[in-house]
């Protein structure tokens, strides 16, 4: 239940964050330079690959590159360590903490180490597996065949043919290893139950950050429509 708890906090606040900031977060460009076409890094979802972009393997200097925007420069990963320490400091949890200034501090500086951690893990993993770190757009239309791309991506990715797809196993083994790893800072607290939390976490959130992805254009078309009866 706390787990739920939290996903539905951080979703709700992300989805928030998003309306409010869409006024002057611009999409991004439609035809980048031809050395950055593979590694667009929107701020709220991720790494993503253009339905215009043909699916390539990532090399080593740009799986390193990706790596570096998504964990340390982009403002994604902090904001995303923002909000789940809100949530945290909502749900009182770790309850040792309590929910006093210092308390927050703390929430926060360990969903940074647990993020970053998950993200080295991850990207080590795909590296050595030669899976897609990036979500690729789906080339298909339509609301429903859209949604269940953006839901599958979560689970499965490409390996190195950029053809067949494999199951997410450094994504979710980087979450296991994560949410163990941060329970040995968090007072009394069990590594497995961690563990187990960071994988339904990451289920919850990267459904939603794909689906985000997936609509960016038309989420941001709407924000930006004008009332009928506004001149």
């Amino acid at each position: 239940m706390h787990v739920r708890r939290r996903i539905v906090v951080c979703l709700t606040i992300s989805l928030c964050w998003a309306s409010a900031s869409s006024q002057t977060k611009p999409t991004p460009p439609a035809a980048p330079p031809p050395n950055q076409k593979e590694l667009n890094v929107n701020w709220l979802y991720g790494a993503f690959v253009p339905k215009d972009v043909p699916l390539q393997p990532l090399t080593g200097h740009q799986r390193l590159k990706l790596y570096v925007l998504q964990t340390f420069t982009t403002p994604g990963i902090y904001l995303k360590t923002g909000l789940f320490a809100l949530s945290d400091q909502i749900t009182n949890s770790p309850s040792e903490w309590g929910r006093t200034p210092g308390g927050f501090g703390r929430r926060l500086a360990s969903r940074e180490g647990q993020f970053v951690i998950q993200n080295s893990f991850s990207a080590v993993g795909n590296a050595l597996l030669q899976y897609e770190p990036r979500y690729d757009l789906c080339r298909c239309s339509g609301f429903w065949p859209r949604t269940k791309h953006a839901f599958v991506r979560n689970f499965v990715t490409y390996n190195k043919t950029e053809k067949e797809l494999r199951p997410q196993f450094a994504l979710y083994g980087a979450a296991l290893g994560a949410g163990m790893t941060a329970s040995l800072w968090k007072p009394g607290s069990k590594a497995w139950v961690h563990g187990y939390q960071s994988v339904f976490t990451q289920a919850g959130f990267g459904v939603l950050t794909n689906w985000i992805g997936e609509f960016a254009t038309e989420i941001t078309h709407i924000l930006h429509k004008k009332p009928k009866d506004q001149k």
